[in-house]
């Protein structure tokens, strides 16, 4: 095949992966579509407990070499799923977040020669966004085709990006429970409103960690019956995050004594959502020099970044990883997001340098 055609085929391939729906482990509909490419094209390939779709590109001796892309998106069944072609640019629901990059990964096949330099794998995971909790890319691991010694994350839209921390999440629910009453007759009961309202506005106030960048974020907020009533039940959701574990747990910490803090009437209780760990690699490691290497050969500007991505999970095992992408994109988690088709090109080549480099300073 061409390098067009190949070309054609990734853009082809990522229409057809963005039309599908596929929230957090309800892929199947978008794996049972990579399968039946991959079976044609590459070697072992199967789906395995969780979902995920696995393929081998290369054999050879020694840890493989896997890359990884995840297949589910933000956006549930209900969102209209359909790309548009306007100007140089592709538009719809994950075209870059991660279509594009699950469309890529057989493109490896027709860029690598015979011997790389050892065994490259590709992965279709499940489970990396929201409340997936990186199901797939963590089971990958842990119950792997073949030994891993590296990971290559892809995120689509990621063209000149090397992101080598994996920045930590940990997420909960967090609901009050009190006896509730009459606004005024009961006047003298906490309303667990209140007490969440409280709760934030303590987690929000606190001291963050030093030397680390964090962040602290209540996404949602509920609970209560009526305008008059002291609410018997609230609840809210907050997701925690930071560049070292060391830092997120001390985030946690404070969480869980603002929590804890609470009045007599009312009960907390605390259910976790995901979590997430933080890690990194180090820039002197030589899978980082071939992506730096690969984007310099290729003349594009490279910005090295924080990011949580299936790479977090091979951080967490001590596996060497980090995050590149194949093209350049913005809008990503909206209906309005959109990937610029022609630098598909130089992104696939970067990322078959980024392989080939590594495998064989390693040998």
């Amino acid at each position: 095949m061409t390098k067009a055609g190949l070309i054609e085929q990734v853009v082809r391939r990522t229409e057809r992966l963005a039309s599908i729906p596929a929230p957090p482990l309800e892929e199947h509909d978008r794996a049972a579509v990579v399968e039946e490419w991959w079976s044609t094209e590459l070697h072992e390939v199967s789906i395995d407990e969780v979902g995920n779709v696995w393929g081998r590109v290369r054999g050879g001796r020694g840890p493989a070499l896997v890359v990884a892309a995840h297949l589910d998106t933000v956006f549930g069944v209900d969102v209209h799923h359909g790309t548009e072609h306007r100007g140089g640019r592709l538009y719809g629901p994950s075209v870059g977040d991660d279509s594009v990059a699950v469309a890529s990964l057989a493109a490896l096949d027709a860029l690598l020669p015979d011997d790389p330099g050892g065994p490259v794998w590709v992965v279709a995971t499940v489970g990396e966004e929201g409340l997936g909790n990186l199901t797939g890319i963590r089971h990958a691991i842990s119950n792997p085709r073949t030994d891993i010694g590296a990971v290559i994350a892809i995120e689509g839209n990621w063209l000149g990006r090397v992101c080598l921390t994996g920045v930590g999440s940990r997420r909960f629910r967090v609901t009050l429970d009190g006896p509730g009453g009459h606004a005024w007759e009961a006047s003298e009961v906490d309303s667990a409103v209140h007490g969440v309202a409280r709760i934030i506005a303590a987690i929000d106030a606190a001291p963050r960690p030093e030397n680390s960048r964090t962040a602290v974020n209540v996404g949602r907020v509920g609970g209560g019956t009526a305008i008059n009533a002291r609410a018997d039940c609230a609840w809210f959701e907050i997701d925690l995050r930071a560049i070292t574990q060391e830092a997120l747990d001390a985030l946690t910490a404070t969480a869980e004594m603002a929590v804890r803090d609470q009045k007599a009437d009312l009960v907390a209780s605390w259910a976790s959502l995901g979590d997430r760990p933080a890690g990194g690699l180090d820039p002197a490691h030589p899978l980082a020099l071939a992506a730096f290497s690969a984007l310099t050969d290729a003349g594009l500007d490279m910005e090295v970044t924080e990011a949580s991505t299936d790479a977090n999970a091979a951080h967490a095992a001590g596996i060497p990883a980090l995050a590149i992408g194949i093209t350049v994109g913005s809008e990503e988690h909206t209906i309005r997001e959109w990937i610029e088709l022609e630098p598909i090109g130089a992104g696939l080549d970067v990322l078959a340098a980024t392989v080939m480099t590594y495998l064989r300073s390693i040998r």
